[in-house]
Order: C-alpha cells, then sequence, then structure tokens
C-alpha cells in the first residue's frame, strides 16, 4: 500500500520539481496540498500549486487548501530573488487555470488528514512551518499521532544562506519553527548538510527529459532555467534540490543515512546542536546517485 501523504509548500523552482515527483512516485499518494507564505506570497504559491495540477494531471487529484499569509510574529520575507515574482521563474505563457481550493483552509486540512489517518500519514513540510505550528494550536494530539513529519529546512553544522547560521524555511518563521520543535513529534529534518550534496546538473536533467518529450518536459525545461542560472552564479555546479530531497526521503528514507540529534530553534531561525535526547533524525550523507536516479525516472514519465 502507498502512504498516505499531505504537502504544505509554497510552491517554489524546486518546490515544483518536489510536487511532480511525488505525483509520480507509487510509494506515497499525495492526499492534499497545503500552501503556505514563503518562497512568494500565499496567493502567488496557490496559483502554482493549480498551474502544477493542470501541467502534471496527477490521479487522483490531492485537495489543494491556503494557508497562513504571513509567519506568526513577524512580516514575510520571500525569496522572488530566486524564484521570480510568480515563483516559478518569471514564465511569461502559462496558462490560465482554475484555481478551486478546499472551503477548510489549511490548518483543517492537515488536522483533519492526522485525525483520519494517524501514524499511516506522513506531513512534507517544504515552507515556512507556520501552517503546521498553527496546526498544533488547533490539535496536539491529532498531530501527535502521524507517522512521520519530514521536513526541509535548517543549517546545523554548515553555514546558512539566509544568515550565517540560517536557512530561509526556518529563518522566515523561526517562532512557528521552535513551536514544531517544542512538541516532540517525529521529525526527519533534511538540513542544507544534506540539500547540499543533492546537486542536478543541466544535463542530467535535459537528458532525462529528452527520453519523453512533450509538454511536461518543455515546461520544466523552461522554469528550471532561473534555477540552474541563480544557482550558478551563487557557486554552485548545479542546481541544489532542497525540497525534492525532502520528498525523496519521504519516498525511500534509505536515499540518506541518519543521524539522531537534539535541536533547538534560535530567534533568527538557527537550528543548534544541544545537550539532551533527541528529537529528530538529522539527514547527513545522501546518495546522490540513487536519489538522482529515482527523481528522473519519476519526473520523465509524466513528461510522455
Amino acid at each position: 500500500m502507498s502512504t498516505p501523504v499531505v504537502i504544505d509548500t509554497d510552491p517554489g523552482i524546486d518546490d515544483a520539481l518536489a510536487l511532480l515527483f511525488a505525483w509520480g512516485s507509487p510509494e506515497v499518494s499525495v492526499e492534499a496540498i497545503t500552501t503556505v507564505a514563503g518562497n512568494v506570497p500565499v496567493e502567488v504559491g496557490t496559483t502554482n500549486v493549480f498551474r502544477l495540477l493542470d501541467l502534471g494531471r496527477p490521479v487522483p487529484t490531492p485537495r489543494v487548501a491556503v494557508g497562513a499569509a504571513r509567519p506568526l510574529a513577524r512580516p514575510l520575507v520571500t525569496a522572488v530573488r530566486y524564484h521570480g515574482k510568480d515563483g516559478l521563474g518569471d514564465l511569461p505563457d502559462w496558462p490560465r487555470v482554475a484555481e478551486r481550493p478546499a472551503e477548510d483552509g489549511a490548518t483543517s486540512v492537515i488536522v483533519e488528514a492526522a485525525r483520519r489517518l494517524g501514524d499511516r500519514l506522513t506531513l512534507i513540510a517544504l515552507g515556512p512551518l507556520t501552517n503546521l505550528a498553527l496546526a498544533l494550536e488547533t490539535d496536539p494530539g491529532a498531530l501527535h499521532r502521524v507517522g512521520r513529519l519530514v521536513i526541509m529546512g535548517g543549517a546545523v553544522d554548515v553555514p546558512g544562506n539566509v544568515t550565517p547560521a540560517a536557512e530561509f524555511n526556518i529563518h522566515v518563521d523561526p517562532e512557528a519553527a521552535a513551536r514544531v520543535w517544542a512538541a516532540g513529534l517525529p521529525i526527519d529534518l533534511v538540513p542544507l548538510d544534506a540539500t547540499r550534496q543533492a546537486i542536478l546538473l543541466r544535463g542530467e536533467l535535459m537528458a532525462a527529459l529528452a527520453k519523453a518529450p512533450g509538454p511536461v518536459a518543455t515546461r520544466i525545461a523552461a522554469f528550471t532555467e532561473r534555477g540552474f542560472r541563480v544557482d550558478r552564479e551563487g557557486g554552485a555546479r548545479g542546481m541544489v534540490l532542497h525540497d525534492p530531497l525532502a520528498v525523496g526521503v519521504g519516498v525511500d528514507p534509505t536515499v540518506v543515512t541518519w543521524e539522531p540529534a537534539r535541536l533547538t530553534v534560535g530567534p533568527e531561525g538557527e537550528t543548534r546542536r544541544a545537550a539532551g535526547a533527541p528529537n529528530c533524525r538529522l539527514a547527513r550523507v545522501v546518495d546522490r546517485e540513487r536519489f538522482l536516479s529515482i527523481l528522473l525516472e519519476r519526473l520523465c514519465p509524466a513528461s510522455s
């Protein structure tokens, strides 16, 4: 049986790849997608989810629910310099799509899934943790029954990408992250320590997409161009697959090695090691070749 999954996201170029990857993975069944303000404002991210649903056409179609428009206690900081104002590379020719989000907001959808599915459910958080903190406030007992909470975020033993010590998702809403860490949930953390090992070269992507030409392949090639360019300007050899790696460990935890650790969240989103019993697992070493093989196989059938 496939694992039921709820993905909380702020699309985002790499979020888009992560969603297409999840929809192409038979090990998981994406029950719902909830949106949160982060890379882009929440209304822009929600539009992007519907664009991607129109492009990828997963079966069954997951519910989409709109979440928090701002962090718990501070103004929103976005990443439009990387992703573009529209979050997907500022391409001019996305088709207009109908947007039909669920009447219930993200918090209600997350809580309902946790109550209904319990330890069968994997939550995958690809953006700031605002929606999860609000879901904890609504029904902490339901969230404690979730089987896994996979979080893309943090910079533990490496420099951050916003401040010297903080990664973007945790930095945007550190108050929410601190609530999530304090709750004692079963966290699998995918920090920059791991994602910076998951580098996709432009030639690798283009070779994979060429095997299944079509509208999905064409669109992936177009919206990733900006990500490759900005990452290259930052010194990377290719695109850093932050969010696809989080989905990857949701699909198959063995694509990384894990380390039990205890972390605290600092006031600006620092993820610091602390003494005491572990409160999460850290993704440490990535099997890059196996991860990329799985990812590219799952993107390509969607391109046919």
